[in-house]
């Protein structure tokens, strides 16, 4: 009985989070940045509910990069980048977390063409595996969670990969809300924000070079 009813959970779970996705492709609009900024600005618990929303669109394949230009836009450059920071690591943790409970040993990863074998190879790389294709701008974020959930990878690597591989472009997204936002009160103070931005999205497309040459090395 007891794993009929863990069978039973797993799969309403796989339901509810198709359901949910359709909900919220639906109404895409809503999680755009100025829409984000009037439905949560000047609320007591804004980073708390910024956290919440970040989680459940990583759940439901929201892109991750208007929430962090909402962050920008919502508490600058380096609260933004703090609390933009929070919720794609709790979105992170949350995806992962997901697929592995609800996978459960139903899909072999080593029997998936191409996935299967790529996983293994972030099964030996470990974290700096995980950092790599993290810090790919182009690698969508919540199938990348979900993927890291069928492997075998240890939740410490994936963790510490995730936080790596995530902050540039992070920082990068943050600082064009939080430059953006300066700009458009007429103040000077977009200029920082610009240059940590530049400094972050350079550093996201130079470390998989280094890692490639890294790699070729004898």
């Amino acid at each position: 009985m007891p794993k009929q009813w863990g069978r039973f959970v797993r799969v309403f779970l796989l339901a509810l989070v198709i359901v949910a996705v359709g909900l919220v492709w639906r109404e895409r609009a809503e999680f755009q940045p100025a829409h984000l900024k009037a439905l949560i600005a000047g609320n007591a618990y804004a980073p708390l509910i910024f956290i919440a929303i970040h989680v459940a669109a990583s759940l439901l394949f929201v892109p991750r990069t208007p929430l962090s230009i909402a962050a920008g836009l919502l508490f600058g450059l380096w609260w933004g980048a703090l609390w933009a920071v929070s919720g794609a690591m709790a979105g992170s943790l949350a995806g992962f977390a997901l697929a592995r409970y609800v996978n459960a040993g139903w899909i072999k990863p080593e029997r998936l063409p191409k996935l299967g074998e790529l996983l293994a190879r972030v099964e030996r790389g470990g974290w700096r595996a995980v950092a790599l294709i993290r810090v790919v701008p182009i690698m969508p974020h919540t199938p990348v969670n979900y993927a890291f959930g069928l492997s075998r990878v240890s939740l410490r690597d994936y963790m510490l990969g995730s936080l790596i591989g995530q902050l540039p472009i992070t920082l990068f997204c943050v600082d064009v809300g939080a430059a953006g936002g300066q700009a458009l009160t007429g103040s000077m103070n977009w200029v920082e924000p610009t240059l940590v931005g530049v400094g972050a999205l350079a550093l996201s497309l130079v470390l998989p070079k280094l890692a490639a040459l890294r790699r070729d090395q004898p």
